[in-house]
């Protein structure tokens, strides 16, 4: 059993974490059809971790308490290798605590645990946030999760359209400089459709920032499909590179990058979670795939 990652395997899935970011890096369906993004060259990740900030700090600096702390995009999760306490057939988990070198960066105690279950209908990912310290913890944490674009070789990518729940019809926000954009722009969703299209991410990623629906199916007319469900995250990004890069991210989110002008302290950034001492917030959010 490598140390470097595990799998799990159950109900006709094989699924594959790595220690390095407690990163998922495979899912795939019984009949061997991949589902997760395989880190090409076009982006190197598969599905990575967002903590304890998501998205872009002005300058890549976090303020607090008349300290500047270098924090750069998304955070450091994704490259600190977590700890493996479970290992088992269809369930793993991971702890990230924070060390000297976390506190450099963020100068806040907490845990952070991914708890990976699968069952015979998909894979669930638990976040739990601890606060280990004894000052609130202001943090965020999102899903970056990259899937095949298309899902079956041979589809045009603009065959593939993602179907919320519910409408949504609220405004929707975009990046520039990695920042949030004050303006805001008319949702690109079609009642509870949002058509792909390369051109869609000329911007960089779609925000939806007042996001209705805790669920969005991913798929074409036919071929492989899949369902990504969350809970506890409010806003929910959706990122592809505008340059031909195949894949899609579909991304559940608690927090944003700051808004364009705000260069305050930490913790009054808007987005954030603010966590009591002794507390905890868990989100999750679950992936199903199938065949049609």
């Amino acid at each position: 059993m490598s140390d470097d990652s595990h799998s799990l395997r159950g109900g006709g899935l094989t699924v594959t974490v790595k220690a390095h970011g407690a990163e998922l890096c495979s899912l795939k369906d019984g009949g061997g059809v991949e589902f997760v993004w395989q880190a090409g060259p076009e982006w190197p990740r598969h599905a990575p971790l967002l903590f304890p900030i998501v998205g872009r700090l002005a300058k890549d600096e976090l303020r607090h308490r008349g300290k500047t702390y270098r924090m750069t995009q998304h955070g450091f999760a994704r490259d600190s290798r977590f700890a493996w306490t479970e290992r088992g057939e269809s369930r793993c988990t991971l702890v990230l605590e924070d060390s000297e070198a976390t506190r450099a960066l963020y100068p806040f105690p907490f845990r952070l645990t991914a708890i990976y279950t699968l069952d015979d209908a998909g894979l669930d990912l638990t976040l739990v946030i601890a606060n280990t310290g004894k000052e609130t913890l202001p943090a965020s944490i999102g899903g970056h999760p990259a899937f095949n674009w298309p899902l079956q070789p041979g589809l045009a990518k603009e065959s593939y359209a993602l179907t919320f729940a519910g409408a949504e019809s609220s405004p929707v926000r975009r990046l520039e400089g990695g920042l949030l954009r004050s303006a805001t722009e008319p949702s690109p969703v079609k009642g509870t459709v949002l058509p792909l299209s390369e051109s869609l991410f000329t911007d960089d990623a779609v925000i939806f920032d007042r996001i209705e629906s805790n669920a969005a199916r991913y798929a074409a007319s036919t071929g492989p499909w899949l369902k990504m469900s969350w809970r506890g995250f409010r806003e929910l990004g959706v990122w592809s590179k505008p340059s031909g890069a195949p894949f899609l991210c579909i991304e559940p989110w608690r927090g944003y990058a700051s808004p364009a002008g705000f260069d305050g302290e930490f913790s009054d950034k808007p987005g954030l979670m603010h966590i009591v001492p002794g507390a905890e917030e868990s989100l999750s959010f679950r992936i199903e795939v199938g065949s049609s």
